[in-house]
């Protein structure tokens, strides 16, 4: 760890460089996952028929190994940096969409009933009732697509992505321990730090719902 620690303060600019390409890359991405999949939700929550197909086809995707996403955007989208983003939005995807369904869908048919005898329009009961108690399960799945895609892009160098699998992959392929760690360790701390923000707050925002 002390060599390692010693190769990254040699080489600041390219650790900070790879660091910046790392967090630019994951947060791109979730902003267009969140973007993409919170809307898709929304409207395959009334389709029974849509949702059937979209979880479905959802669930598969969660099957399929980071890796093998990323080598398929390669002949699709060439290799760089906004293919990285593209696969791992599709990485991200799963989680938020498939939380955000339930959550809309398991909303108390009472609550809803409730709202709608009080006069409130289909909009009206999505925006102040379905939305504010579906918003635990939405964040769990933010929660865990971020911690997906922090990790997942350790995978990116592959595809020509970049980030700080670069030091990774660098490493390895020339038996350098402490090439390896310099980018290994901050992808874990990055992980585990952003799991715990995470749940700190969500059990700060959505206590009181949850009893807590």
């Amino acid at each position: 760890m002390s060599n390692a620690w010693t190769w990254a303060l040699q080489h600041r600019p390219e650790f900070y460089r790879a660091l910046g390409q790392h967090l630019l890359m994951c947060g791109i991405s979730l902003t267009l996952a969140l973007a993409l999949a919170l809307p898709l939700a929304i409207l395959i929550v009334h389709r029974r028929w849509l949702a059937t197909g979209v979880v479905g086809g959802v669930n598969a995707l969660r099957t399929i190994p980071s890796l093998a996403i990323l080598a398929i955007m390669m002949p699709l989208l060439g290799i760089g940096l906004w293919p990285s983003i593209v696969a791992l939005t599709v990485l991200a995807m799963p989680p938020i969409l498939l939380n955000a369904y339930v959550g809309l869908r398991d909303v108390d048919p009472d609550v809803v009933d409730a709202a709608i005898g009080m006069g409130m329009s289909e909009g009206q009961v999505l925006r102040k009732i379905r939305l504010s108690l579906a918003a635990p399960a939405m964040f769990a799945g933010a929660r865990t697509a971020s911690v997906q895609v922090l990790a997942g892009a350790t995978l990116a160098p592959f595809i020509g992505g970049g980030g700080l699998g670069d030091f990774i992959a660098t490493g390895i392929s020339m038996m350098d321990t402490s090439r390896m760690l310099v980018g290994a360790v901050p992808i874990a701390l990055l992980a585990l730090g952003a799991e715990w923000i995470l749940g700190v707050a969500q059990r700060r925002l959505f206590s009181s719902e949850s009893g807590a």
